[in-house]
């Protein structure tokens, strides 16, 4: 009984330890007051074509604001989910837009090379000295996100529900404080675009 004991309890300690090590900061998709505002940035790839987020956002049934530092490597293990929710739905009212923090653009295009990310990059800030100066700064510090960087950091918007006109885009939104936990999100996604059980006409 006791050599039980101790390799259950060997067992146990391989498994969180590996879990510890393996530098995920996955967390769960949750409704938060976020008194979230229009913005418009430049883009990623040219750094001049200016984005505006109600505009581009128009005739979408669902939108994923992912906030990210290029350098973050729990971006790069966020990013391949991402793209395949984006590849997956797209077709059915989902897109992304993904906003530039604390890096260069030129660090965020070396990254993108790497990965088949097809959907909209933006710049908010370029220098880790910006950090409390960003609004991303603002709605992580206001869902109760105390990551020191906080990439990525996810929110969900309803296109339809946001208000047309004003700097007040939404009082509430569905954010995620961290990695995507991706079978948790594609429910939710499918949810919003009215898509059935898995199997069921897609």
């Amino acid at each position: 009984m006791l050599r039980l004991l101790l390799l259950i309890s060997l067992f146990l300690s391989f498994t969180l330890t590996t879990f510890a090590q393996d530098g995920h900061e996955y967390s769960p998709l949750e409704e938060k007051t976020i008194n979230y505002k229009d913005w418009t940035y430049k883009n990623l790839y040219d750094g001049k074509d200016a984005v505006n987020l109600r505009d581009w956002s128009k005739g979408k049934r669902l939108v994923l604001v992912v906030y990210y530092a290029p350098w973050c490597g729990n971006w790069k293990f966020e990013a391949p989910v991402v793209a395949r929710l984006y590849e997956k739905y797209k077709d059915h009212g989902f897109d992304v837009i993904a906003v530039n923090e604390y890096g260069s653009p030129a660090q965020a295009l070396e990254y993108i090379k790497t990965v088949n990310t097809n959907f909209t990059y933006v710049v908010e800030s370029e220098e880790t000295s910006a950090r409390e100066k960003t609004t991303h700064y603002a709605y992580r510090k206001a869902c109760g996100d105390n990551r020191n960087f906080g990439s990525p950091f996810n929110i969900f918007l309803d296109p339809e529900k946001l208000n047309k006109e004003g700097e007040l885009l939404t009082e509430k939104a569905w954010v995620v404080n961290g990695e995507l936990v991706e079978t948790e999100v594609e429910k939710f996604i499918r949810e919003k675009l009215g898509i059935e059980v898995e199997g069921k006409g897609l």
